[in-house]
């Protein structure tokens, strides 16, 4: 019977992914410091840190892929972002390894890259690194331990670099930028199922009408479609907010907000 191990899995993507992927026969073990609410027949909770060597190497025991969103999923100061995001990614690959799992799923992210103008959209899957925060770095970090572990140990090792996640677009950026629940499982499904992927590094993000941000090349070659717009909620935030500005600096970057001066350092607490 195969097992998926979720870091992060109370989490906000972890819980949409909880039923998207939930398969007759597969287990879905889900590990977090805070137990998710409700667990099925057919889940496992464990409560543990993605810090703990111990503790991760254990939850991976038996494991055929884990799915690694758990960490600091914001900017914050570099302290936290190395403990938990850069030295807690190392432990899951290295657990990984040490129980034998095949494959490892990395929740990256646009900051990865977020310093990306918009001259150079759409910005390709295996764009260099150009993060806009701590946050970015950390996942910077990931996705050359991603490739290490790949090279070195044989791993199979997929980082999606995964836009803006939410139930519903929430912002006029979002309308470009959102990645939905439902694309959101299609998208892990197909990390999950791809014969021999190896090391691939591909965008998350629905198919939005005002998209092409980025390349979906990588993700669509893992067996990706995505079906979502969200042009669909368009007028809502438009009214909301009002209709998108180009010349908003939030719309210079890929990273958006994040590449904002309210992200330097000196004002992270």
């Amino acid at each position: 019977m195969p097992t998926i191990l979720i870091t992060g899995g109370s989490g906000r993507i972890g819980s949409m992914l909880r039923q998207r992927l939930a398969r007759p026969g597969r287990i879905l073990r889900l590990l977090d410091i805070t137990p998710p609410a409700s667990p099925g027949p057919d889940e496992e909770v464990v409560v543990a840190s993605v810090t703990d060597m111990a503790a991760m190497t254990e939850a991976c025991a038996g494991v055929d892929a884990v799915i690694h969103l758990g960490g600091v999923s914001g900017e914050g100061p570099w302290d936290k972002i190395m403990e938990i995001n850069i030295h807690g990614t190392y432990t899951v690959f290295d657990a990984a390894r040490r129980a034998g799992v095949p494959r490892v799923i990395f929740a990256s992210s646009n900051h990865a890259v977020g310093f990306t103008p918009r001259s150079a959209f759409p910005v390709p899957d295996y764009a260099f690194p150009a993060p806009d925060t701590y946050y970015g770095v950390s996942k910077v970090t990931g996705e050359a331990l991603a490739s290490m572990y790949h090279h070195r140990y044989g791993l199979d090792a997929i980082c999606l670099r995964i836009l803006s996640c939410f139930e519903r677009p929430t912002t006029a950026r979002m309308l470009s930028t959102w990645l939905s629940p439902d694309d959101a499982g299609r998208l892990f499904e197909a990390c999950l199922t791809a014969e021999r992927p190896g090391f691939r590094v591909a965008f998350g993000v629905s198919a939005n009408t005002r998209g092409g941000w980025v390349s979906l090349d990588e993700a669509r070659a893992l067996g990706y479609e995505p079906r979502d717009d969200a042009e669909d909620y368009a007028a809502e935030v438009i009214a909301a907010h009002g209709a998108p500005d180009p010349d908003d600096p939030v719309f210079a970057y890929l990273g958006g907000e994040f590449t904002r001066p309210g992200y330097d350092a000196e004002h992270l607490k």
